[in-house]
């Protein structure tokens, strides 16, 4: 897996964002993220922020490690990875505001357009499901 945990500047990370919202929004992003798992960020690869860690083993038997929660600015959208995915969530994504998911990636175009009490109660949900799932 490309994807690693490394010690890159993640306030350099988000200095180089370029979109001035964007870059207010990952910042917002976080906090909330500190907040909601009490763990240290790291930066995963170039542009993700990851918080926490699990190991797992693919079907052909090899062992990654990736982060338990995290979120990325990208140019389309803030992705918030969920690695849980959106099953137990439905109630709280009917709550949360304007978003795309798919597996388990929550897209989001700017924080203004989502509750931010539920995304940061959704982010506890996850990061307590993987700690009991792997850790």
């Amino acid at each position: 897996m490309k994807t690693t945990k490394n010690n890159k500047s993640i306030t350099a990370f988000l200095k180089s964002v370029a979109d001035e919202q964007k870059r207010k929004d990952a910042e917002t992003l976080l906090k909330l993220f500190k907040k909601a798992t009490g763990m240290k960020p790291y930066m995963w690869g170039d542009s993700m922020i990851g918080f926490g860690e699990y190991e797992y083993t693919r079907r052909d038997g090899s062992k990654h490690k990736f982060f338990l929660t995290g979120f990325s600015p990208r140019v389309q959208n803030l992705t918030i990875y969920m690695m849980p995915g959106f099953k137990k969530n439905t109630d709280d994504l009917k709550k949360l505001g304007k978003h795309k998911t798919s597996v388990g990636c929550l897209y989001v175009k700017r924080l203004s357009d989502v509750d931010l009490n539920v995304l940061e109660k959704m982010v506890k949900n996850s990061t307590a499901e993987m700690k009991n799932n792997y850790i």
